[in-house]
């Protein structure tokens, strides 16, 4: 039986299933049901006992997985084939994160030793500037970072100097300017000292255009107090492009064609993350995503984590009926992980022909949003309960709290595990009669949703949580038999805004749409001169 065929069957099989009647009876009729459907990778436990499947449902999951063969895809891109069809390369994040002494050769090159290499030499700078021997013009200490850089280059360091708020090195502060508007830059930079600030130029290509008009503002600003070549640092592929730009050699911090940006926070791109934590404290963020890659290479396909909750992913958006994922994390200091997901799985997966260019049937990527508990509640919780759209939820919460008082923490956590089991059980028919107005009272509960816990938000913990959902979104691609691994969708609107600028630059009504033409004039017609 071709590939092909084998995940036709299987999918026949899912359907024939089908989904249980309902979470109450399924947990009512199986005692064992939530100590059966939970499962354990390194520090992390994943509760997927409330999503709308059942022992059977799983089996036939498995045997979809045996008969994508996610199991050798996996190998494939561990071991280095260039699973990367479309654009000829290797996928290698897992490399970033693996122990010196592994080998992975690569076109005749060891590349593990290479990542290794280019980590010692980042954390030995960073270890440099906080021991006070590569200082700012004037002979002042860097006290605050600047991180230029957009998607990938942004969303990962951002989100973990957040996350890892309580491992900041005293009197080192990370800001981040992404966005083209000059509002952001100007935001950032309000109250900095030139003399006290370090930048950091994340961009693959060092031609990302957003990202190098940033640089070139913010180089500028430094001009006006210091020397900007010995406080402009660079994390690129292209080491000669950061040089031209009067970047010094020994501040140019290299990673490599075969990480994509969405994949890349192990990388240097984790520059600005070490030097707000430290070298100790990064190294464990790598240690966690190592743990996480472990467990994919020696668990069966059963007890496989990543895999579960990307089969359980795949049949809640093609069987049950979910039309996006809230991720929703019940700690204030991983408020990023939800944009960081949304760029994880929809540039990776938001895809609609195969890997061999044929169109894809059923749903790829779902719709990724969220915020952090318990502020979500009070904002769309009500059309998670009630309303129209099944939405899984993925919650996220961590045993014990880095600062405050326990019992505050105990709220919140309590907060997150009603809230999962209101979702999952709704209110029995018989209170709700009780009650006045019961029509609009009435919680149906079946609404799918996984829990993921930790014992705390630590850099191990917040590199399990990452590695774990860039697993789980490499399973489904290659579940979907779809390139998780290029993102040719985001080129199209960066080259027709090349000729709009044209446009809005010299007034003319240039080759665009009418609809764009109406607009660009409506704009040269009210927009006055900069504040």
């Amino acid at each position: 039986m071709s590939t092909a065929d084998a995940r036709s069957s299987a999918w026949a099989e899912l359907l024939r299933i089908g989904v249980p009647a309902d979470l109450d009876s399924s947990f009512a009729d199986d005692p064992d049901r939530a100590a059966r459907f939970t499962m354990t990778a390194g520090d992390l436990l994943v509760d997927l006992s409330k999503n709308n499947w059942s022992d059977a449902v799983r089996r036939e999951l498995l045997s979809l997985a045996a008969a994508c063969d996610v199991a050798g895809g996996w190998a494939a891109m561990r071991s280095g084939e260039a699973i990367n069809l479309s654009e000829a390369r290797q996928v290698g994040h897992t490399w970033l994160r693996a122990p010196r002494g592994e080998s992975v050769v690569v076109d005749g090159v060891d590349v593990v030793s290479t990542v290794n290499d280019a980590l010692d030499r980042m954390l030995a700078f960073v270890d440099d500037v906080h021991a006070g021997r590569i200082l700012g013009s004037g002979g002042r200490p860097f006290t605050d970072i600047v991180n230029v850089g957009i998607g990938g280059s942004d969303l990962g360091p951002r989100l973990a100097y957040e996350a890892l708020r309580s491992r900041r090195t005293p009197g080192v502060r990370c800001h981040f300017v992404s966005n083209v508007d000059p509002a952001n830059a100007a935001d950032v930079l309000a109250g900095l000292d030139p003399q006290h600030t370090l930048v950091v130029v994340a961009s693959k290509t060092f031609t990302t255009e957003e990202t190098m008009a940033n640089a070139r503002l913010i180089r500028d600003w430094l001009a006006t107090a210091t020397d900007p070549s010995g406080h402009m640092s660079a994390v690129t592929v292209d080491v000669t492009a950061a040089r031209n730009f009067g970047i010094r050699d020994e501040l140019v911090f290299p990673f490599w064609n075969w990480v994509g940006g969405r994949y890349s926070l192990a990388s240097s791109i984790g520059l600005p993350v070490a030097l707000a934590v430290g070298s100790e404290a990064f190294s464990e963020l790598l240690a966690g995503m190592r743990l996480i890659d472990e467990h994919v290479d020696r668990s069966s396909p059963a007890d496989n984590v990543p895999l579960a909750m990307a089969l359980v992913g795949t049949w809640n958006a093609r069987v049950v009926g979910t039309t996006s994922k809230a991720v929703v994390p019940y700690a204030h200091d991983l408020r990023s992980l939800p944009a960081y997901l949304q760029q994880l799985d929809m540039e990776s997966n938001g895809k609609s022909v195969r890997r061999d260019g044929s169109p894809v049937d059923g749903m790829t990527a779902p719709i990724v949003w969220g915020s952090p508990g318990t502020d979500a509640q009070h904002a769309y919780f009500q059309l998670l309960h009630q309303g129209t759209q099944k939405v899984a939820v993925d919650f996220i919460g961590f045993a014990s709290p880095n600062d405050g008082s326990a019992e505050q923490h105990d709220a919140l956590l309590a907060n997150l595990l009603a809230q999962s089991r209101a979702l999952a059980f709704g209110r029995p028919e018989a209170q709700t009669q009780r009650l006045a107005a019961a029509e609009h009272r009435r919680f149906g509960g079946n609404r799918p949703n996984t829990v993921v816990l930790a014992p705390r938000l630590t850099p191990s913990t917040l590199g399990q949580i990452v590695a774990l959902y860039e697993h789980v979104v490499f399973f489904q691609g290659w579940l979907w038999d779809i390139n998780s691994f290029d993102q040719f969708g985001v080129e199209l609107g960066k080259e027709m805004a090349a000729t709009v600028r044209r446009e809005l630059s010299s007034g003319s009504d240039g080759a665009t749409d009418s609809s764009t033409r109406g607009l660009t004039q409506w704009i040269l017609r009210h927009r006055g001169p900069a504040k």
